[in-house]
């Protein structure tokens, strides 16, 4: 999935077939907060999940200041779609014990430097491989669940 702007410019209006709710950190938040982008997701439930943000001005998304994992769990006992994580380091070392499955993406691009996808402590985590995809510019997405 893509933010809205995104869908925007690519003429990409399909609907999501596979998640319906979108969970983000303060940091992703805000990288959008600087393009003027106060409302990415409007096709899915939005939270942010933050302790430092007070208050966000748009009634699209909810502000969740606790309990991820409380959320998240409440959030699977619902009716509808997957959940995404979208981005979040802090997040996703928060939510790790109800992650189902992940997409990883790899590129054939070396950046020099990165951020954590599990920021915090070391907690090895055991996932099974169930899927590749390899395209013609060297991408490869991995599938992992448990």
């Amino acid at each position: 999935t893509v933010p809205a702007p995104i869908r925007a410019q690519t003429g990409f209006d399909a609907p999501n077939q596979r998640f319906d709710t979108v969970l983000m950190g303060r940091g992703t938040y805000e990288i959008g907060l600087e393009t003027g982008t106060t409302n990415p997701y409007p096709h899915m439930r939005q939270y942010v999940i933050s302790n430092t943000i007070k208050s966000i001005d748009e009634p699209a998304i909810e502000l969740v200041p606790g309990d991820p994992l409380g959320l998240v769990r409440r959030l699977k006992q619902e009716d509808g779609l997957d959940i995404w994580l979208c981005g979040g380091g802090n997040v996703a070392a928060q939510l790790l014990p109800e992650i189902d499955e992940l997409i990883t993406k790899c590129y054939p691009v070396v950046a020099g430097g990165g951020i954590p996808a599990f920021h915090g402590g070391f907690r090895p985590t055991t996932f099974t491989l169930t899927g590749t995809e390899t395209f013609s510019n060297g991408t490869l997405v991995t599938t992992y669940t448990r």
